[in-house]
């Protein structure tokens, strides 16, 4: 857990054209009950799909 955010995957900024990985990801997590979303991670070039403050997540 890093600044009350969970990574959940991390997906590569540059993605087959059409294709939006990180958001299916995401919006799988959602239908599952979990408050996903996806950031852009300047650093690493990457899609990353957060879930905020989840402490619980990070324990299980």
């Amino acid at each position: 857990m890093v600044n009350g955010r969970v990574v959940l995957e991390s997906f590569p900024a540059g993605g087959p054209r059409g294709s939006w990985p990180a958001e299916e990801f995401a919006r799988d997590r959602r239908s599952e009950g979990q408050r996903a979303e996806v950031v852009m991670d300047l650093s690493t070039d990457a899609f990353l799909v957060i879930v905020r403050g989840a402490a619980d997540l990070a324990d299980s």
